[in-house]
C-alpha cells in the first residue's frame, strides 16, 4: 500500500507530473485508477498512447504528443482528472514536448489535474527534472502474492502444504505480477494443478528476469559449507548467523547482517565461501559484475546501478556476490579523462547503498589485493566483518584433499595417504591442490589405470605454486592481515599470527 499512499498524497498535493518507471504497465494503470476512484474527490482517468490517442470523451490526438498535452491543458479545471500517458518518456527529449510540459505544469499546480507517465525505464532530461516527480512501483509484496494465490484457489486445484506455500511465496518475490501469473499458469497447464512443482518453474522465471538485466546473474547454490576445507572461524561465523533473516531474529531485535569482505590469496576459497553462504542460509544467490554497470550512453551507468539495487532489494532476502571487488572498484574509484564523473557517481552510489540499505541483502565480496581497494570500502559500516584467507595449514590441506578426493573417488578415499599429501603440498592453495588431483587423473587415465597418491605427488612436483611466483605480494598481504586490520578466517592462521607476535616477528611463519 506504500505506492498507493504516496500516489494519493502527490495527487492531492497538486504535483503536476508524476513519472512511474515500471515494466508492469497494466498493474500500474490499475493502481492509478484505484487511487483516482478512492480519492477525495474521486477523479476521472484518461489514458493516451501514441497509437490510439486518448480514450473517453477527449480529443484522441494519436501520434501527436504536443497536441495530447494541449488537450490536457484545455480540459475543464473544475473536473478532477488523472491523465495517464503511456511510453511518454520517448518524447521528453523533444524541445517542443519539453516546452509544452513546462507550460502545462504551471496550470496543473493550481488545478485538480495530474499527469502520470508510465514507462518501462526512467529517462528524464535535465531541463525537466524540476517539473517531474518520480514514484517507484516496487514488485508485488508477499501479501499481494498471497492474495494472488488465494484467487487461484477459486479457479484451479491447489495442493500446497504450509511449507510449500511459503517456499512458493519466497520464490515469487522479486518478480513482477505479470511474470508471477505466467509462471503459475505454466505450472497449472503442465501439471493440472498448483503444487510444489511450481517452485522450480517460478525460479526459472526469476532467472530469465535477472538475465535480461545484463547486470546481475542468478547463480544456483550448488556449493555447501562441507565443500570448504579449513576456515573454521569463517564457517563458524556463517553458521552462527544462519537464522539471522528469520522472523524470530527480527522479534529478538537483531538487525539484518550486512555482509562480509573476504580478502586473501588467489585460489584459497574466497569465491567458494561466498557461494556456500547462500546454500547454508538457503537464500538466492545473485552475482554482480561491476564492469557491466558501465555503459556508453549518458546516464546509462547510473540507470544500471539503480536497476541493480532495485532488483537486489526486490529479491531479498538474498546473497549478492561481488567477486574480485578490487578489480571492479579500482576502475570505479578513479577519474578518467572523458569519464565526466560517471565512475565516481557509480562508485559513490554503491558505497552509500552498502552502508544505508535496510533491505536484507547480504553482500559477500571477495578481493585478491588490498592495495587496489579504496579506503572507503574498508571503512566500518560497509561490512559486518573483514576476513583474511591465508594459504592453508597442514591440517587444512589434509581437509582439502579429503573434500576433493571424496568428490571424484568417494569409495577409495582410504587408499590415499592424506598425511603425505598434506605434508608435500606446503605453500599450495586449495585451487592448486584441486588442479594437482585432476592432473594426476590425466596421468593415470592415459595409462588406463586408477590414480593414487604417487600420481598426485608427481603432479605437485611439476607445479610451481603461487606462493613462490608471487611470494613478495603474498608476504605483504600476510603482514597487512597480521597487523590486526582484519580477522583471520582460520584458527590456524590466528595461532600463527600470535606466534609471530610472541617471537617479535612481523611476518607470519610457516603454519604446520
Amino acid at each position: 500500500m506504500v505506492f498507493e499512499h504516496e500516489l494519493d498524497l502527490l495527487i492531492r498535493s497538486s504535483y503536476p507530473v508524476i513519472y512511474v518507471p515500471t515494466p508492469e504497465e497494466e498493474r500500474a494503470e490499475h493502481l492509478v485508477s484505484y487511487v483516482a476512484q478512492q480519492g477525495t474527490p474521486a477523479r476521472e482517468v484518461y489514458t493516451w498512447d501514441f497509437v490510439n490517442g486518448f480514450d473517453g470523451d477527449l480529443g484522441r490526438h494519436p501520434g501527436n504528443p504536443v497536441n495530447a498535452l494541449g488537450e490536457i491543458e484545455k480540459a475543464r479545471p473544475d473536473i478532477p482528472a488523472v491523465f495517464v500517458l503511456r511510453d511518454f518518456h520517448r518524447f521528453l527529449d523533444d524541445i517542443g514536448v519539453a516546452r509544452k510540459i513546462r507550460n502545462v505544469s504551471r496550470e496543473l499546480r493550481t488545478s485538480r489535474k495530474t499527469i502520470v507517465i508510465i514507462a518501462p525505464s526512467l529517462r528524464i532530461p535535465t531541463d525537466l527534472a524540476e517539473e517531474i516527480t518520480v514514484l517507484d512501483l516496487k514488485p508485488p509484496s508477499a501479501q499481494e502474492i498471497d492474495s494472488e494465490l488465494d484467487s487461484l484457489l477459486e479457479q484451479v486445484k491447489v495442493r500446497l502444504s504450509a511449507g510449500s506455500r511459503d517456499a512458493l511465496l519466497k520464490a515469487c518475490q522479486g518478480l513482477m505480477m505479470t511474470r508471477i501469473r505466467l509462471g503459475l499458469a505454466r505450472a497449472v497447464a503442465s501439471y493440472g494443478r498448483l503444487d510444489e512443482r511450481a517452485i522450480p518453474l517460478i525460479l526459472e522465471e526469476k532467472k530469465q528476469h535477472i538475465r535480461r538485466t545484463e547486470v546481475l546473474e542468478f547463480w544456483p547454490s550448488t556449493e555447501s559449507i562441507e565443500d570448504i576445507g579449513g576456515l573454521d572461524i569463517l564457517k563458524g561465523w556463517l553458521e552462527q548467523r544462519a537464522a539471522a533473516f528469520t522472523s524470530e531474529a527480527r522479534d529478538y531485535g537483531l538487525p539484518n547482517p550486512r555482509g562480509i569482505l573476504l580478502i586473501g590469496i588467489q585460489g584459497t576459497g574466497k569465491s567458494l565461501s561466498a557461494k556456500a553462504t547462500a546454500s547454508l542460509w538457503q537464500l538466492p544467490l545473485l552475482r554482480l559484475d561491476i564492469g557491466r554497470l558501465m555503459g556508453g550512453l549518458v546516464g546509462e551507468s547510473e540507470a544500471k546501478t539503480r536497476e541493480m539495487i532495485r532488483i537486489s532489494e526486490a529479491m531479498s532476502p538474498c546473497v549478492l556476490f561481488l567477486d574480485e571487488l578490487d578489480k571492479g572498484f579500482a576502475g570505479l574509484g578513479s577519474s578518467f579523462v572523458g569519464d565526466s564523473g560517471t565512475s565516481a557517481r557509480v562508485f559513490g552510489t554503491i558505497l552509500t547503498w552498502m552502508e544505508e540499505k535496510t533491505a536484507p541483502v547480504f553482500i559477500a565480496a571477495t578481493a585478491n589485493s588490498v592495495e587496489s581497494l579504496p579506503s572507503e570500502v574498508l571503512r566500518k559500516g560497509r561490512f559486518d566483518e573483514i576476513f583474511f584467507i591465508d594459504l592453508p595449514s597442514d591440517r587444512e590441506r589434509r581437509e582439502i584433499f579429503s573434500v576433493h578426493l571424496g568428490k571424484v573417488r568417494p569409495n577409495r578415499l582410504r587408499d590415499f595417504d592424506l598425511d603425505a599429501l598434506a605434508f608435500q603440498s606446503e605453500g599450495f592453495s586449495g585451487a592448486e591442490i584441486e588442479q594437482a588431483i585432476y592432473e594426476a587423473m590425466h596421468f593415470a587415465f592415459d595409462q588406463r589405470r586408477e590414480f593414487g597418491t604417487e600420481d598426485i605427488l608427481r603432479a605437485m612436483g611439476l607445479t610451481v605454486p603461487l606462493s613462490k611466483t608471487a611470494s613478495e605480494r603474498i608476504r605483504r598481504m600476510q603482514e597487512w592481515a597480521g597487523s590486526g586490520r582484519c580477522r583471520p578466517a582460520s584458527s590456524d592462521a590466528a595461532q600463527a599470527g600470535l606466534m609471530g607476535q610472541l617471537f617479535g616477528d612481523a611476518s607470519l611463519p610457516p603454519r604446520q
